[in-house]
């Protein structure tokens, strides 16, 4: 086993990245911080028809965004490039013709058309230990035969696995695997075109880049048979990483897999950033354009499956790095919650300063047309109305009016109880507050109250008229905050129009 710890995630560049890989990046990512070791990325581009222009470069800009760059990839280059596998292609072709020689795989000469007939013959057709025989492969015909083959026609190699045999290994997550070889097919390792399949070269760049860990999905358990015996029989067997199958990640109600289509289904995003099919120019919202910050989008994934064995919730990377550890990572599936996960974003809102707010909470006003011209005013807002903020988006809510005078105002709030009283008072207050030579909070308030007591109200009657004159509707923070920062001829001006209104 190398000392030095190595970890990859390997995705395919299909289309968009699921929560659920994220987490797969986080948990590599984190593992190899807290060991002192590197985390790698590694584009398993080897299916051809399934490439999708775009999809690498989104898969480095989600994990930018979350703060998990990698130390070695195709973007970043390293001493183990290149990081892509097509770019690897002459690599592979050489351990399969290998494995051959050594009798533990062979060619297959079976046409697509031959073994979609077979399919149509055999309900749940598989190529193995029992069809292989009756199939067109070097193993079925001459050596003269498969010579002339190799030459003249297309051909895949397969893995020759074993009849009725037990391979185990040790997963760091779930303890001793075994699986019957009886029960997996003779996968193909490399196709046609020459390039090698996900089980080929998984095996093959993990050796080459010396990887220590292999952590990923726990769907690929599946396949874990096929790739510790090609570690074994291509003679790497004491080099093979360890391994750790990661639960899933479930739909809400806890019945099967989370996938994209629950999320459209439910009104809550799978994906990590918005993600645009190339194809059928669908957009898929992402976490981050639906106003979630990556440090608490990367703290809801840490809780997906983990704990530090504590009540604690929030954690940022750092402290994730110090406290992570295989052996709290649950064996069992995880299921998503929305409304915890937008818990999560409301106590990062809490938790981060304003300057760290600012650029993604002006990026959601400028969707909205909002123009920010004074940013002292800004940074006031932000820190105002930040503990009432859920999502980004909430930002804009919860503050437009202190930029922009409302849209609309509530007055069917305020008129079952107004009255030619209340409506003196606002009067008075409109010039009380003109002649006001000081525009600070607690001047505006104690001035708000006692002209409440000399016209015999309760200042409590006074406050949602008020609230909805400056802001429209009944939200936003203290009322006298709100007045104090927009000043005296805007407040005086959303009276006025609000008295007009209640007149109509």
């Amino acid at each position: 086993m190398n000392q030095k710890v190595r970890v990859r995630f390997a995705p395919s560049p299909t289309g968009g990245l699921h929560l659920g890989g994220v987490r797969t990046v986080l948990f590599n990512y984190l593992f190899a911080k807290q060991q002192g070791g590197d985390f790698i990325v590694r584009i398993e581009d080897t299916d051809q028809g399934r490439f999708v222009a775009g999809a690498e470069e989104y898969i480095f800009n989600t994990l930018k965004w979350c703060g998990l760059e990698p130390d070695e990839s195709p973007l970043h280059g390293g001493p183990y490039a290149p990081y892509r596998q097509s770019e690897r292609k002459a690599n592979y072709r050489q351990y399969a013709e290998q494995l051959v020689k050594d009798g533990f795989a062979y060619y297959a000469f079976d046409t697509p058309e031959e073994l979609e007939t077979k399919r149509k013959e055999v309900a749940n057709f598989q190529y193995n230990q029992f069809t292989r025989g009756n199939m067109n492969n070097s193993l079925t015909l001459s050596a003269d035969e498969v010579k002339e083959k190799l030459v003249s026609t297309p051909y895949v190699i397969r893995i020759k696995m074993l009849e009725d045999e037990t391979v185990v290994f040790t997963d760091m997550i779930r303890g001793e695997v075994s699986f019957n070889t009886s029960q997996v097919d003779d996968k193909v390792l490399l196709k046609a075109d020459g390039m090698p399949t996900y089980h080929l070269a998984v095996v093959v760049d993990d050796y080459l880049m010396k990887i220590s860990h292999a952590f990923r999905g726990e769907e690929w358990l599946p396949s874990a048979p096929v790739h510790i015996l090609l570690w074994k029989y291509l003679g790497w067997g004491n080099d093979m990483p360890q391994w750790a199958h990661l639960p899933l990640i479930l739909k809400p109600d806890g019945n099967g897999k989370l996938s994209k289509r629950d999320g459209d289904r439910l009104g809550f995003p799978v994906f990590a950033m918005d993600w645009t099919d190339p194809k059928t120019n669908e957009t898929t919202t992402g976490f981050k354009e639906r106003g979630f910050l990556p440090e608490a989008f990367v703290n809801l994934l840490a809780m997906l499956g983990w704990n530090d064995g504590t009540d604690r919730e929030i954690f940022t990377l750092a402290e994730l790095v110090e406290k992570f550890s295989m052996e709290r990572v649950h064996k069992g599936g995880a299921k998503f919650d929305y409304e915890k996960a937008k818990w999560y974003n409301h106590e990062w809102i809490k938790e981060l300063g304003v300057g760290s707010l600012e650029l993604g909470v002006r990026s959601e006003f400028e969707k909205k047309g909002i123009v920010i011209s004074d940013d002292s005013l800004f940074e006031k807002v932000i820190g105002l109305v930040k503990d009432r903020c859920t999502l980004l988006p909430d930002f804009v809510a919860q503050g437009s009016f202190f930029f922009q005078s409302p849209a609309t105002i509530e007055v069917d709030a305020i008129k079952p109880k107004w009255d030619d009283k209340k409506n003196m008072f606002f009067t008075e207050l409109i010039r009380a507050y003109e002649l006001s030579s000081v525009w600070e909070m607690h001047d505006l308030e104690r001035e708000f109250k006692e002209l409440a007591a000399a016209n015999q109200l309760k200042p409590g009657e006074l406050m949602l008229p008020f609230r909805i004159m400056l802001v429209g509707g009944k939200f936003g923070p203290g009322v006298f905050d709100i007045a104090a920062l927009i000043g005296k001829e805007e407040t005086v001006k959303r009276i006025q129009n609000t008295l007009q209104l209640l007149q109509a």
